[in-house]
């Protein structure tokens, strides 16, 4: 799809004598030289050791009882270090893929080397306790290979964390254990930038977007969903902030960051309808809901597809529920179809007077 586009754009500015041909076709060559961004190898590799590491895992589970316990802790410390040692020499002749699979067999046996050494000698501990270990390995496994795959495996490891602590405490807030399912999300933002894992991001971004809907499930009050929404609409605006300091951060982040703040907002704005359903507060609700949306799509809208498509999504779904609230009165529909653009004309009017503002001083800071 984007070589496509691509190329049209070249043939575009080749016509209008912006380019040259040889350029165009240079600029060309380099992109189909790139590493494809998808690689059925890569993908059947990756489900290859999830499957081997799933053997693994469940011959662990049976416990071995007709093998003496040494040579169980024996076979599966001799499995960890043959298949770290295999994906080095794999790295070393530029194999990534196989490295990266056997790197998941590595990581994923971790835990299975925990589990049996707490069988076979009982040791006192807990689940909760045995999550963290294995994403703390996994962790480091993933700094050591500087690994991707492993990543994502880690990635995976703290949604199971929070999901051990959420079925053990009856999802209620105990101790400081539940501070760690956002720990967990900045290590693996950490470890995706450190990597170049671009995608695993994604586990992190809706890790902590569960967190932030589990808290509210615990109190259920309307400054909560507020904070939802201000806090979403803040992080909308910082991430479209040219900032010389912010800006290379969010750009090498790519579209995720705008694109999940503007999520926790929209889910604050819902929230915020479930606790208000009538009266003034759900027209000022209403209203600053487009408000929100069409400012994302001002300040995002061109550049984010994902932000452009859910702030239409909000904007119709909004559009839609207070139709249907004041279906009743066709005077009262009328209004709010006149408030309601009002509104949308002056976030407009704000956004380009930001736009311009914004090329202004980009074009202060090139000189």
């Amino acid at each position: 799809m984007y070589r496509g586009r691509l190329e049209r754009d070249l043939s575009l500015w080749v016509g209008k004598g912006l380019l040259g041909e040889e350029t165009a076709g240079a600029l060309l060559a380099e992109y189909d030289g790139r590493p494809a961004s998808f690689s059925l190898g890569r993908v059947l590799m990756a489900l290859a050791a999830v499957l081997l590491a799933a053997a693994v895992l469940l011959v662990v589970a049976s416990n071995w009882e007709a093998i003496p316990r040494l040579v169980r802790v024996g076979a599966i410390l001799a499995l960890i270090w043959a298949v770290h040692i295999a994906a080095a020499l794999m790295l070393a002749r530029g194999a990534a893929a196989a490295a990266g699979g056997l790197l998941v067999i590595g990581a994923m046996s971790f835990g299975g080397a925990i589990s049996l050494v707490g069988q076979m000698y009982h040791l006192s501990g807990d689940e909760q306790t045995v999550m963290y270990l294995w994403f703390a390995i996994a962790t480091i496994s993933a700094i050591l290979f500087r690994s991707g795959a492993v990543v994502v495996v880690a990635g995976f490891l703290s949604w199971a964390s929070f999901a051990v602590y959420l079925e053990n405490h009856d999802t209620h807030w105990i101790g400081l254990d539940p501070w760690m399912a956002p720990v967990m999300a900045v290590i693996v933002i950490a470890l995706v930038r450190y990597t170049g894992a671009a995608r695993a991001r994604h586990l992190a971004y809706l890790l902590l977007i569960g967190w932030l809907a589990w808290l509210y499930t615990l109190y259920e009050e309307i400054a909560v969903a507020l904070a939802f929404a201000v806090g979403g609409m803040a992080g909308v605006v910082l991430t479209a902030l040219p900032h010389p300091r912010i800006a290379p951060l969010v750009r090498s982040a790519g579209a995720a960051p705008a694109f999940y703040s503007f999520l926790v907002a929209a889910i604050g704005f819902l929230l915020l309808h479930v606790e208000i359903e009538q009266g003034w507060r759900l027209v000022v609700l209403g209203l600053a809901t487009l408000a929100a949306a069409v400012l994302a799509i001002a300040l995002h809208g061109r550049n984010n597809g994902a932000v452009r498509y859910l702030a239409y999504t909000t904007f119709a779904a909004e559009m839609l529920y207070l139709a249907s609230v004041t279906v009743g009165s066709i005077l009262g529909t009328s209004s709010l179809f006149l408030f309601s653009g009002l509104v949308v004309a002056l976030v407009a009017w704000i956004a380009i007077r930001l736009e311009r503002r914004f090329s202004a001083n980009s074009r202060e800071a090139r000189a």
